[in-house]
């Protein structure tokens, strides 16, 4: 008995004990006060509350307790530069001032994300390593490459979508193309003669889409990242491509692009006299893209949870409010759960973009 009562307050007065709810308090207190006849019993007992200060579930609590209490890193599976790396480090900053901890945004390119992706599929789902993508890695790949390095599924587990966004067509601000029109019929009196870069699934489906619905051919140039394709525009290697806004604008609103169409439903506000597809000609045109945050597979769910906390309460900041009116993003929060759901739909709407368009996967 007598070293039970020494186990137990030994326990008590730990670094655990901060950490211990109401209920399991009480059943120390009971413990305490117990009374065992036999050694065996007392040895039982004391392995049983071991087990629970030091098992997961006491482990989940301690970290969601302390979290975040060091450097975290969001990775980015674009180039520096590109929409994602920006989103993300207006977030890493709102976050890193709310919270009191640095926040790193580390661009990882290449390789269509997958170098980005499977070094956090890998990395230990403590919470300290995120990844910030978008449904190029977690809806369209899946349909445009046969071997797919990583699961979008199983390898991550989802914590919070973020933005939903549109991107422009543009074309080099000297280019002689001043309407979508003058592009379509060009492209119609060349047949494969044209052609577009895309550094993303997002801009590529974009202008794939565009080819099969204006019915015309040209040729797809890959780049790994949009900042990488525009610069290749600008200097006139590439006629055409589809970016997003918050690549895109800048450049358009000093006179260095040309927007021809944005592509979605609705005119950009950072944009108001840029026509969308559909006004533009090309009927039944409409894509988007969207930002999400990720934590490795096995994520405890108390730190999901609180991840999901701190984005959600960074997009509510006038900073990030901004930054998404100024890129004619559009707030789309959620939960760890609306995301998975949210994302299971998108992969089956990318997957049918996908096969519309005739793209073969790789």
């Amino acid at each position: 008995m007598k070293d039970l009562n020494l186990g137990i307050n030994s326990l008590w007065n730990s670094r655990w004990s901060s950490h211990l709810n109401s209920r399991l308090k009480t059943l120390l207190n009971f413990h305490l006060n117990a009374r065992f006849s036999m050694r065996a019993d007392a040895y039982v007992l004391l392995q049983f509350m071991l087990t629970l200060m030091t098992g997961p579930w006491m482990s989940a609590q301690v970290q969601a307790q302390d979290y975040p209490s060091k450097p975290i890193k969001l990775v980015v599976p674009f180039a520096a530069g590109s929409g994602s790396d920006q989103a993300a480090r207006n977030y890493a900053q709102t976050i890193s001032q709310l919270y009191k901890v640095p926040v790193l945004v580390e661009p990882k390119p290449g390789g269509n994300g997958f170098i980005a992706v499977q070094s956090v599929a890998k990395a230990l789902p403590d919470g300290y390593t995120v990844l910030y993508t978008t449904n190029t890695t977690h809806a369209a790949n899946e349909h445009l490459y046969k071997n797919l390095p990583y699961d979008p599924i199983k390898d991550f587990t989802p914590v919070a979508l973020i933005s939903i966004g549109h991107m422009s067509l543009v074309v080099n601000v000297n280019s002689k193309y001043k309407t979508l029109e003058d592009l379509v019929q060009e492209a119609k009196r060349r047949p494969s003669e044209l052609n577009f870069g895309s550094g993303s699934s997002s801009s590529r489906v974009a202008s794939e889409m565009f080819k099969q619905l204006a019915r015309i051919d040209v040729k797809s140039i890959p780049y790994k990242s949009n900042p990488m394709s525009i610069t290749d525009l600008m200097g006139g290697q590439i006629d055409f491509m589809f970016t997003d806004a918050a690549t895109g604008v800048p450049q358009i609103q000093s006179k260095k692009l040309r927007a021809l169409a944005v592509s979605g439903q609705k005119r950009l506000p950072s944009l108001p006299q840029v026509p969308t597809m559909e006004e533009a000609g090309i009927k039944g045109y409409d894509m988007s893209y969207w930002n999400a945050v990720y934590l490795p597979a096995g994520a405890p769910s108390a730190i999901v949870n609180k991840l999901n906390e701190m984005f959600v309460k960074a997009s509510s900041s006038s900073a990030v409010q901004n930054y998404l009116s100024f890129t004619s993003g559009e707030s789309a929060l959620s939960s760890p759960e609306g995301l998975a759901q949210f994302q299971a739909s998108e992969s089956a709407r990318w997957g049918k973009v996908i096969r519309q368009a005739g793209i073969e996967p790789e």
